[in-house]
């Protein structure tokens, strides 16, 4: 096992997958001094972690829209999305803490581009202050009950701390 840890993000991953954290940017709206948002944006960025049990490419969108295509049916796929601080505990990242993964929680209509034969789980929570959302993808429907719980395992050692800007 070794260890991912960058932006508060931590996870635990087998010798033999692939991980990493990459910032990626996002424009937000400049806030006015009266707090609503000003015309214009920043440039701000934001952390993405993906995991998966085969080779990743160095560049890669942050649902996986790379990797997914050629997954084969034993290949496992999650993407963890960060939205940051102003998207905690709103209605949609309600849920508090990192979710866990189960054979049921994926469906083929769960897949951010319908591709036949895979399934997908996506799951919105807060957890160290901030909003996620996290998407996984087998590379199966009907092996779902074999891949899913390699992914949970992995899954199940993320840890989210806050993270003092």
């Amino acid at each position: 096992m070794r260890s991912i840890d960058r932006h508060g993000i931590e996870l635990q991953l087998p010798d033999d997958w692939d991980g990493r954290v990459q910032r990626r940017p996002v424009l937000q709206p400049a806030p006015m001094t009266d707090g609503r948002a000003a015309p214009g944006a920043r440039d701000v960025s934001r952390p993405v972690l993906h995991v998966s049990n085969r080779a990743l490419p160095s560049s890669l969108s942050d649902f996986g829209g790379d990797v997914v295509p050629g997954m084969r049916a034993d290949d496992v796929f999650l993407a963890l999305v960060d939205y940051g601080e102003e998207c905690a505990d709103t209605a949609l990242f309600a849920t508090r803490g990192v979710p866990t993964l189960a054979p049921s929680h994926f469906a083929q209509n769960r897949m951010a581009r319908y591709m036949p034969g895979r399934s997908a789980s996506q799951k919105f929570f807060t957890a160290g202050g901030r909003g996620f959302c996290l998407y996984a993808v087998v590379g199966s429907h009907s092996r779902r009950m074999v891949t899913v719980p390699r992914l949970s395992r992995v899954a199940s050692t993320l840890k989210i701390r806050a993270v003092v800007s």
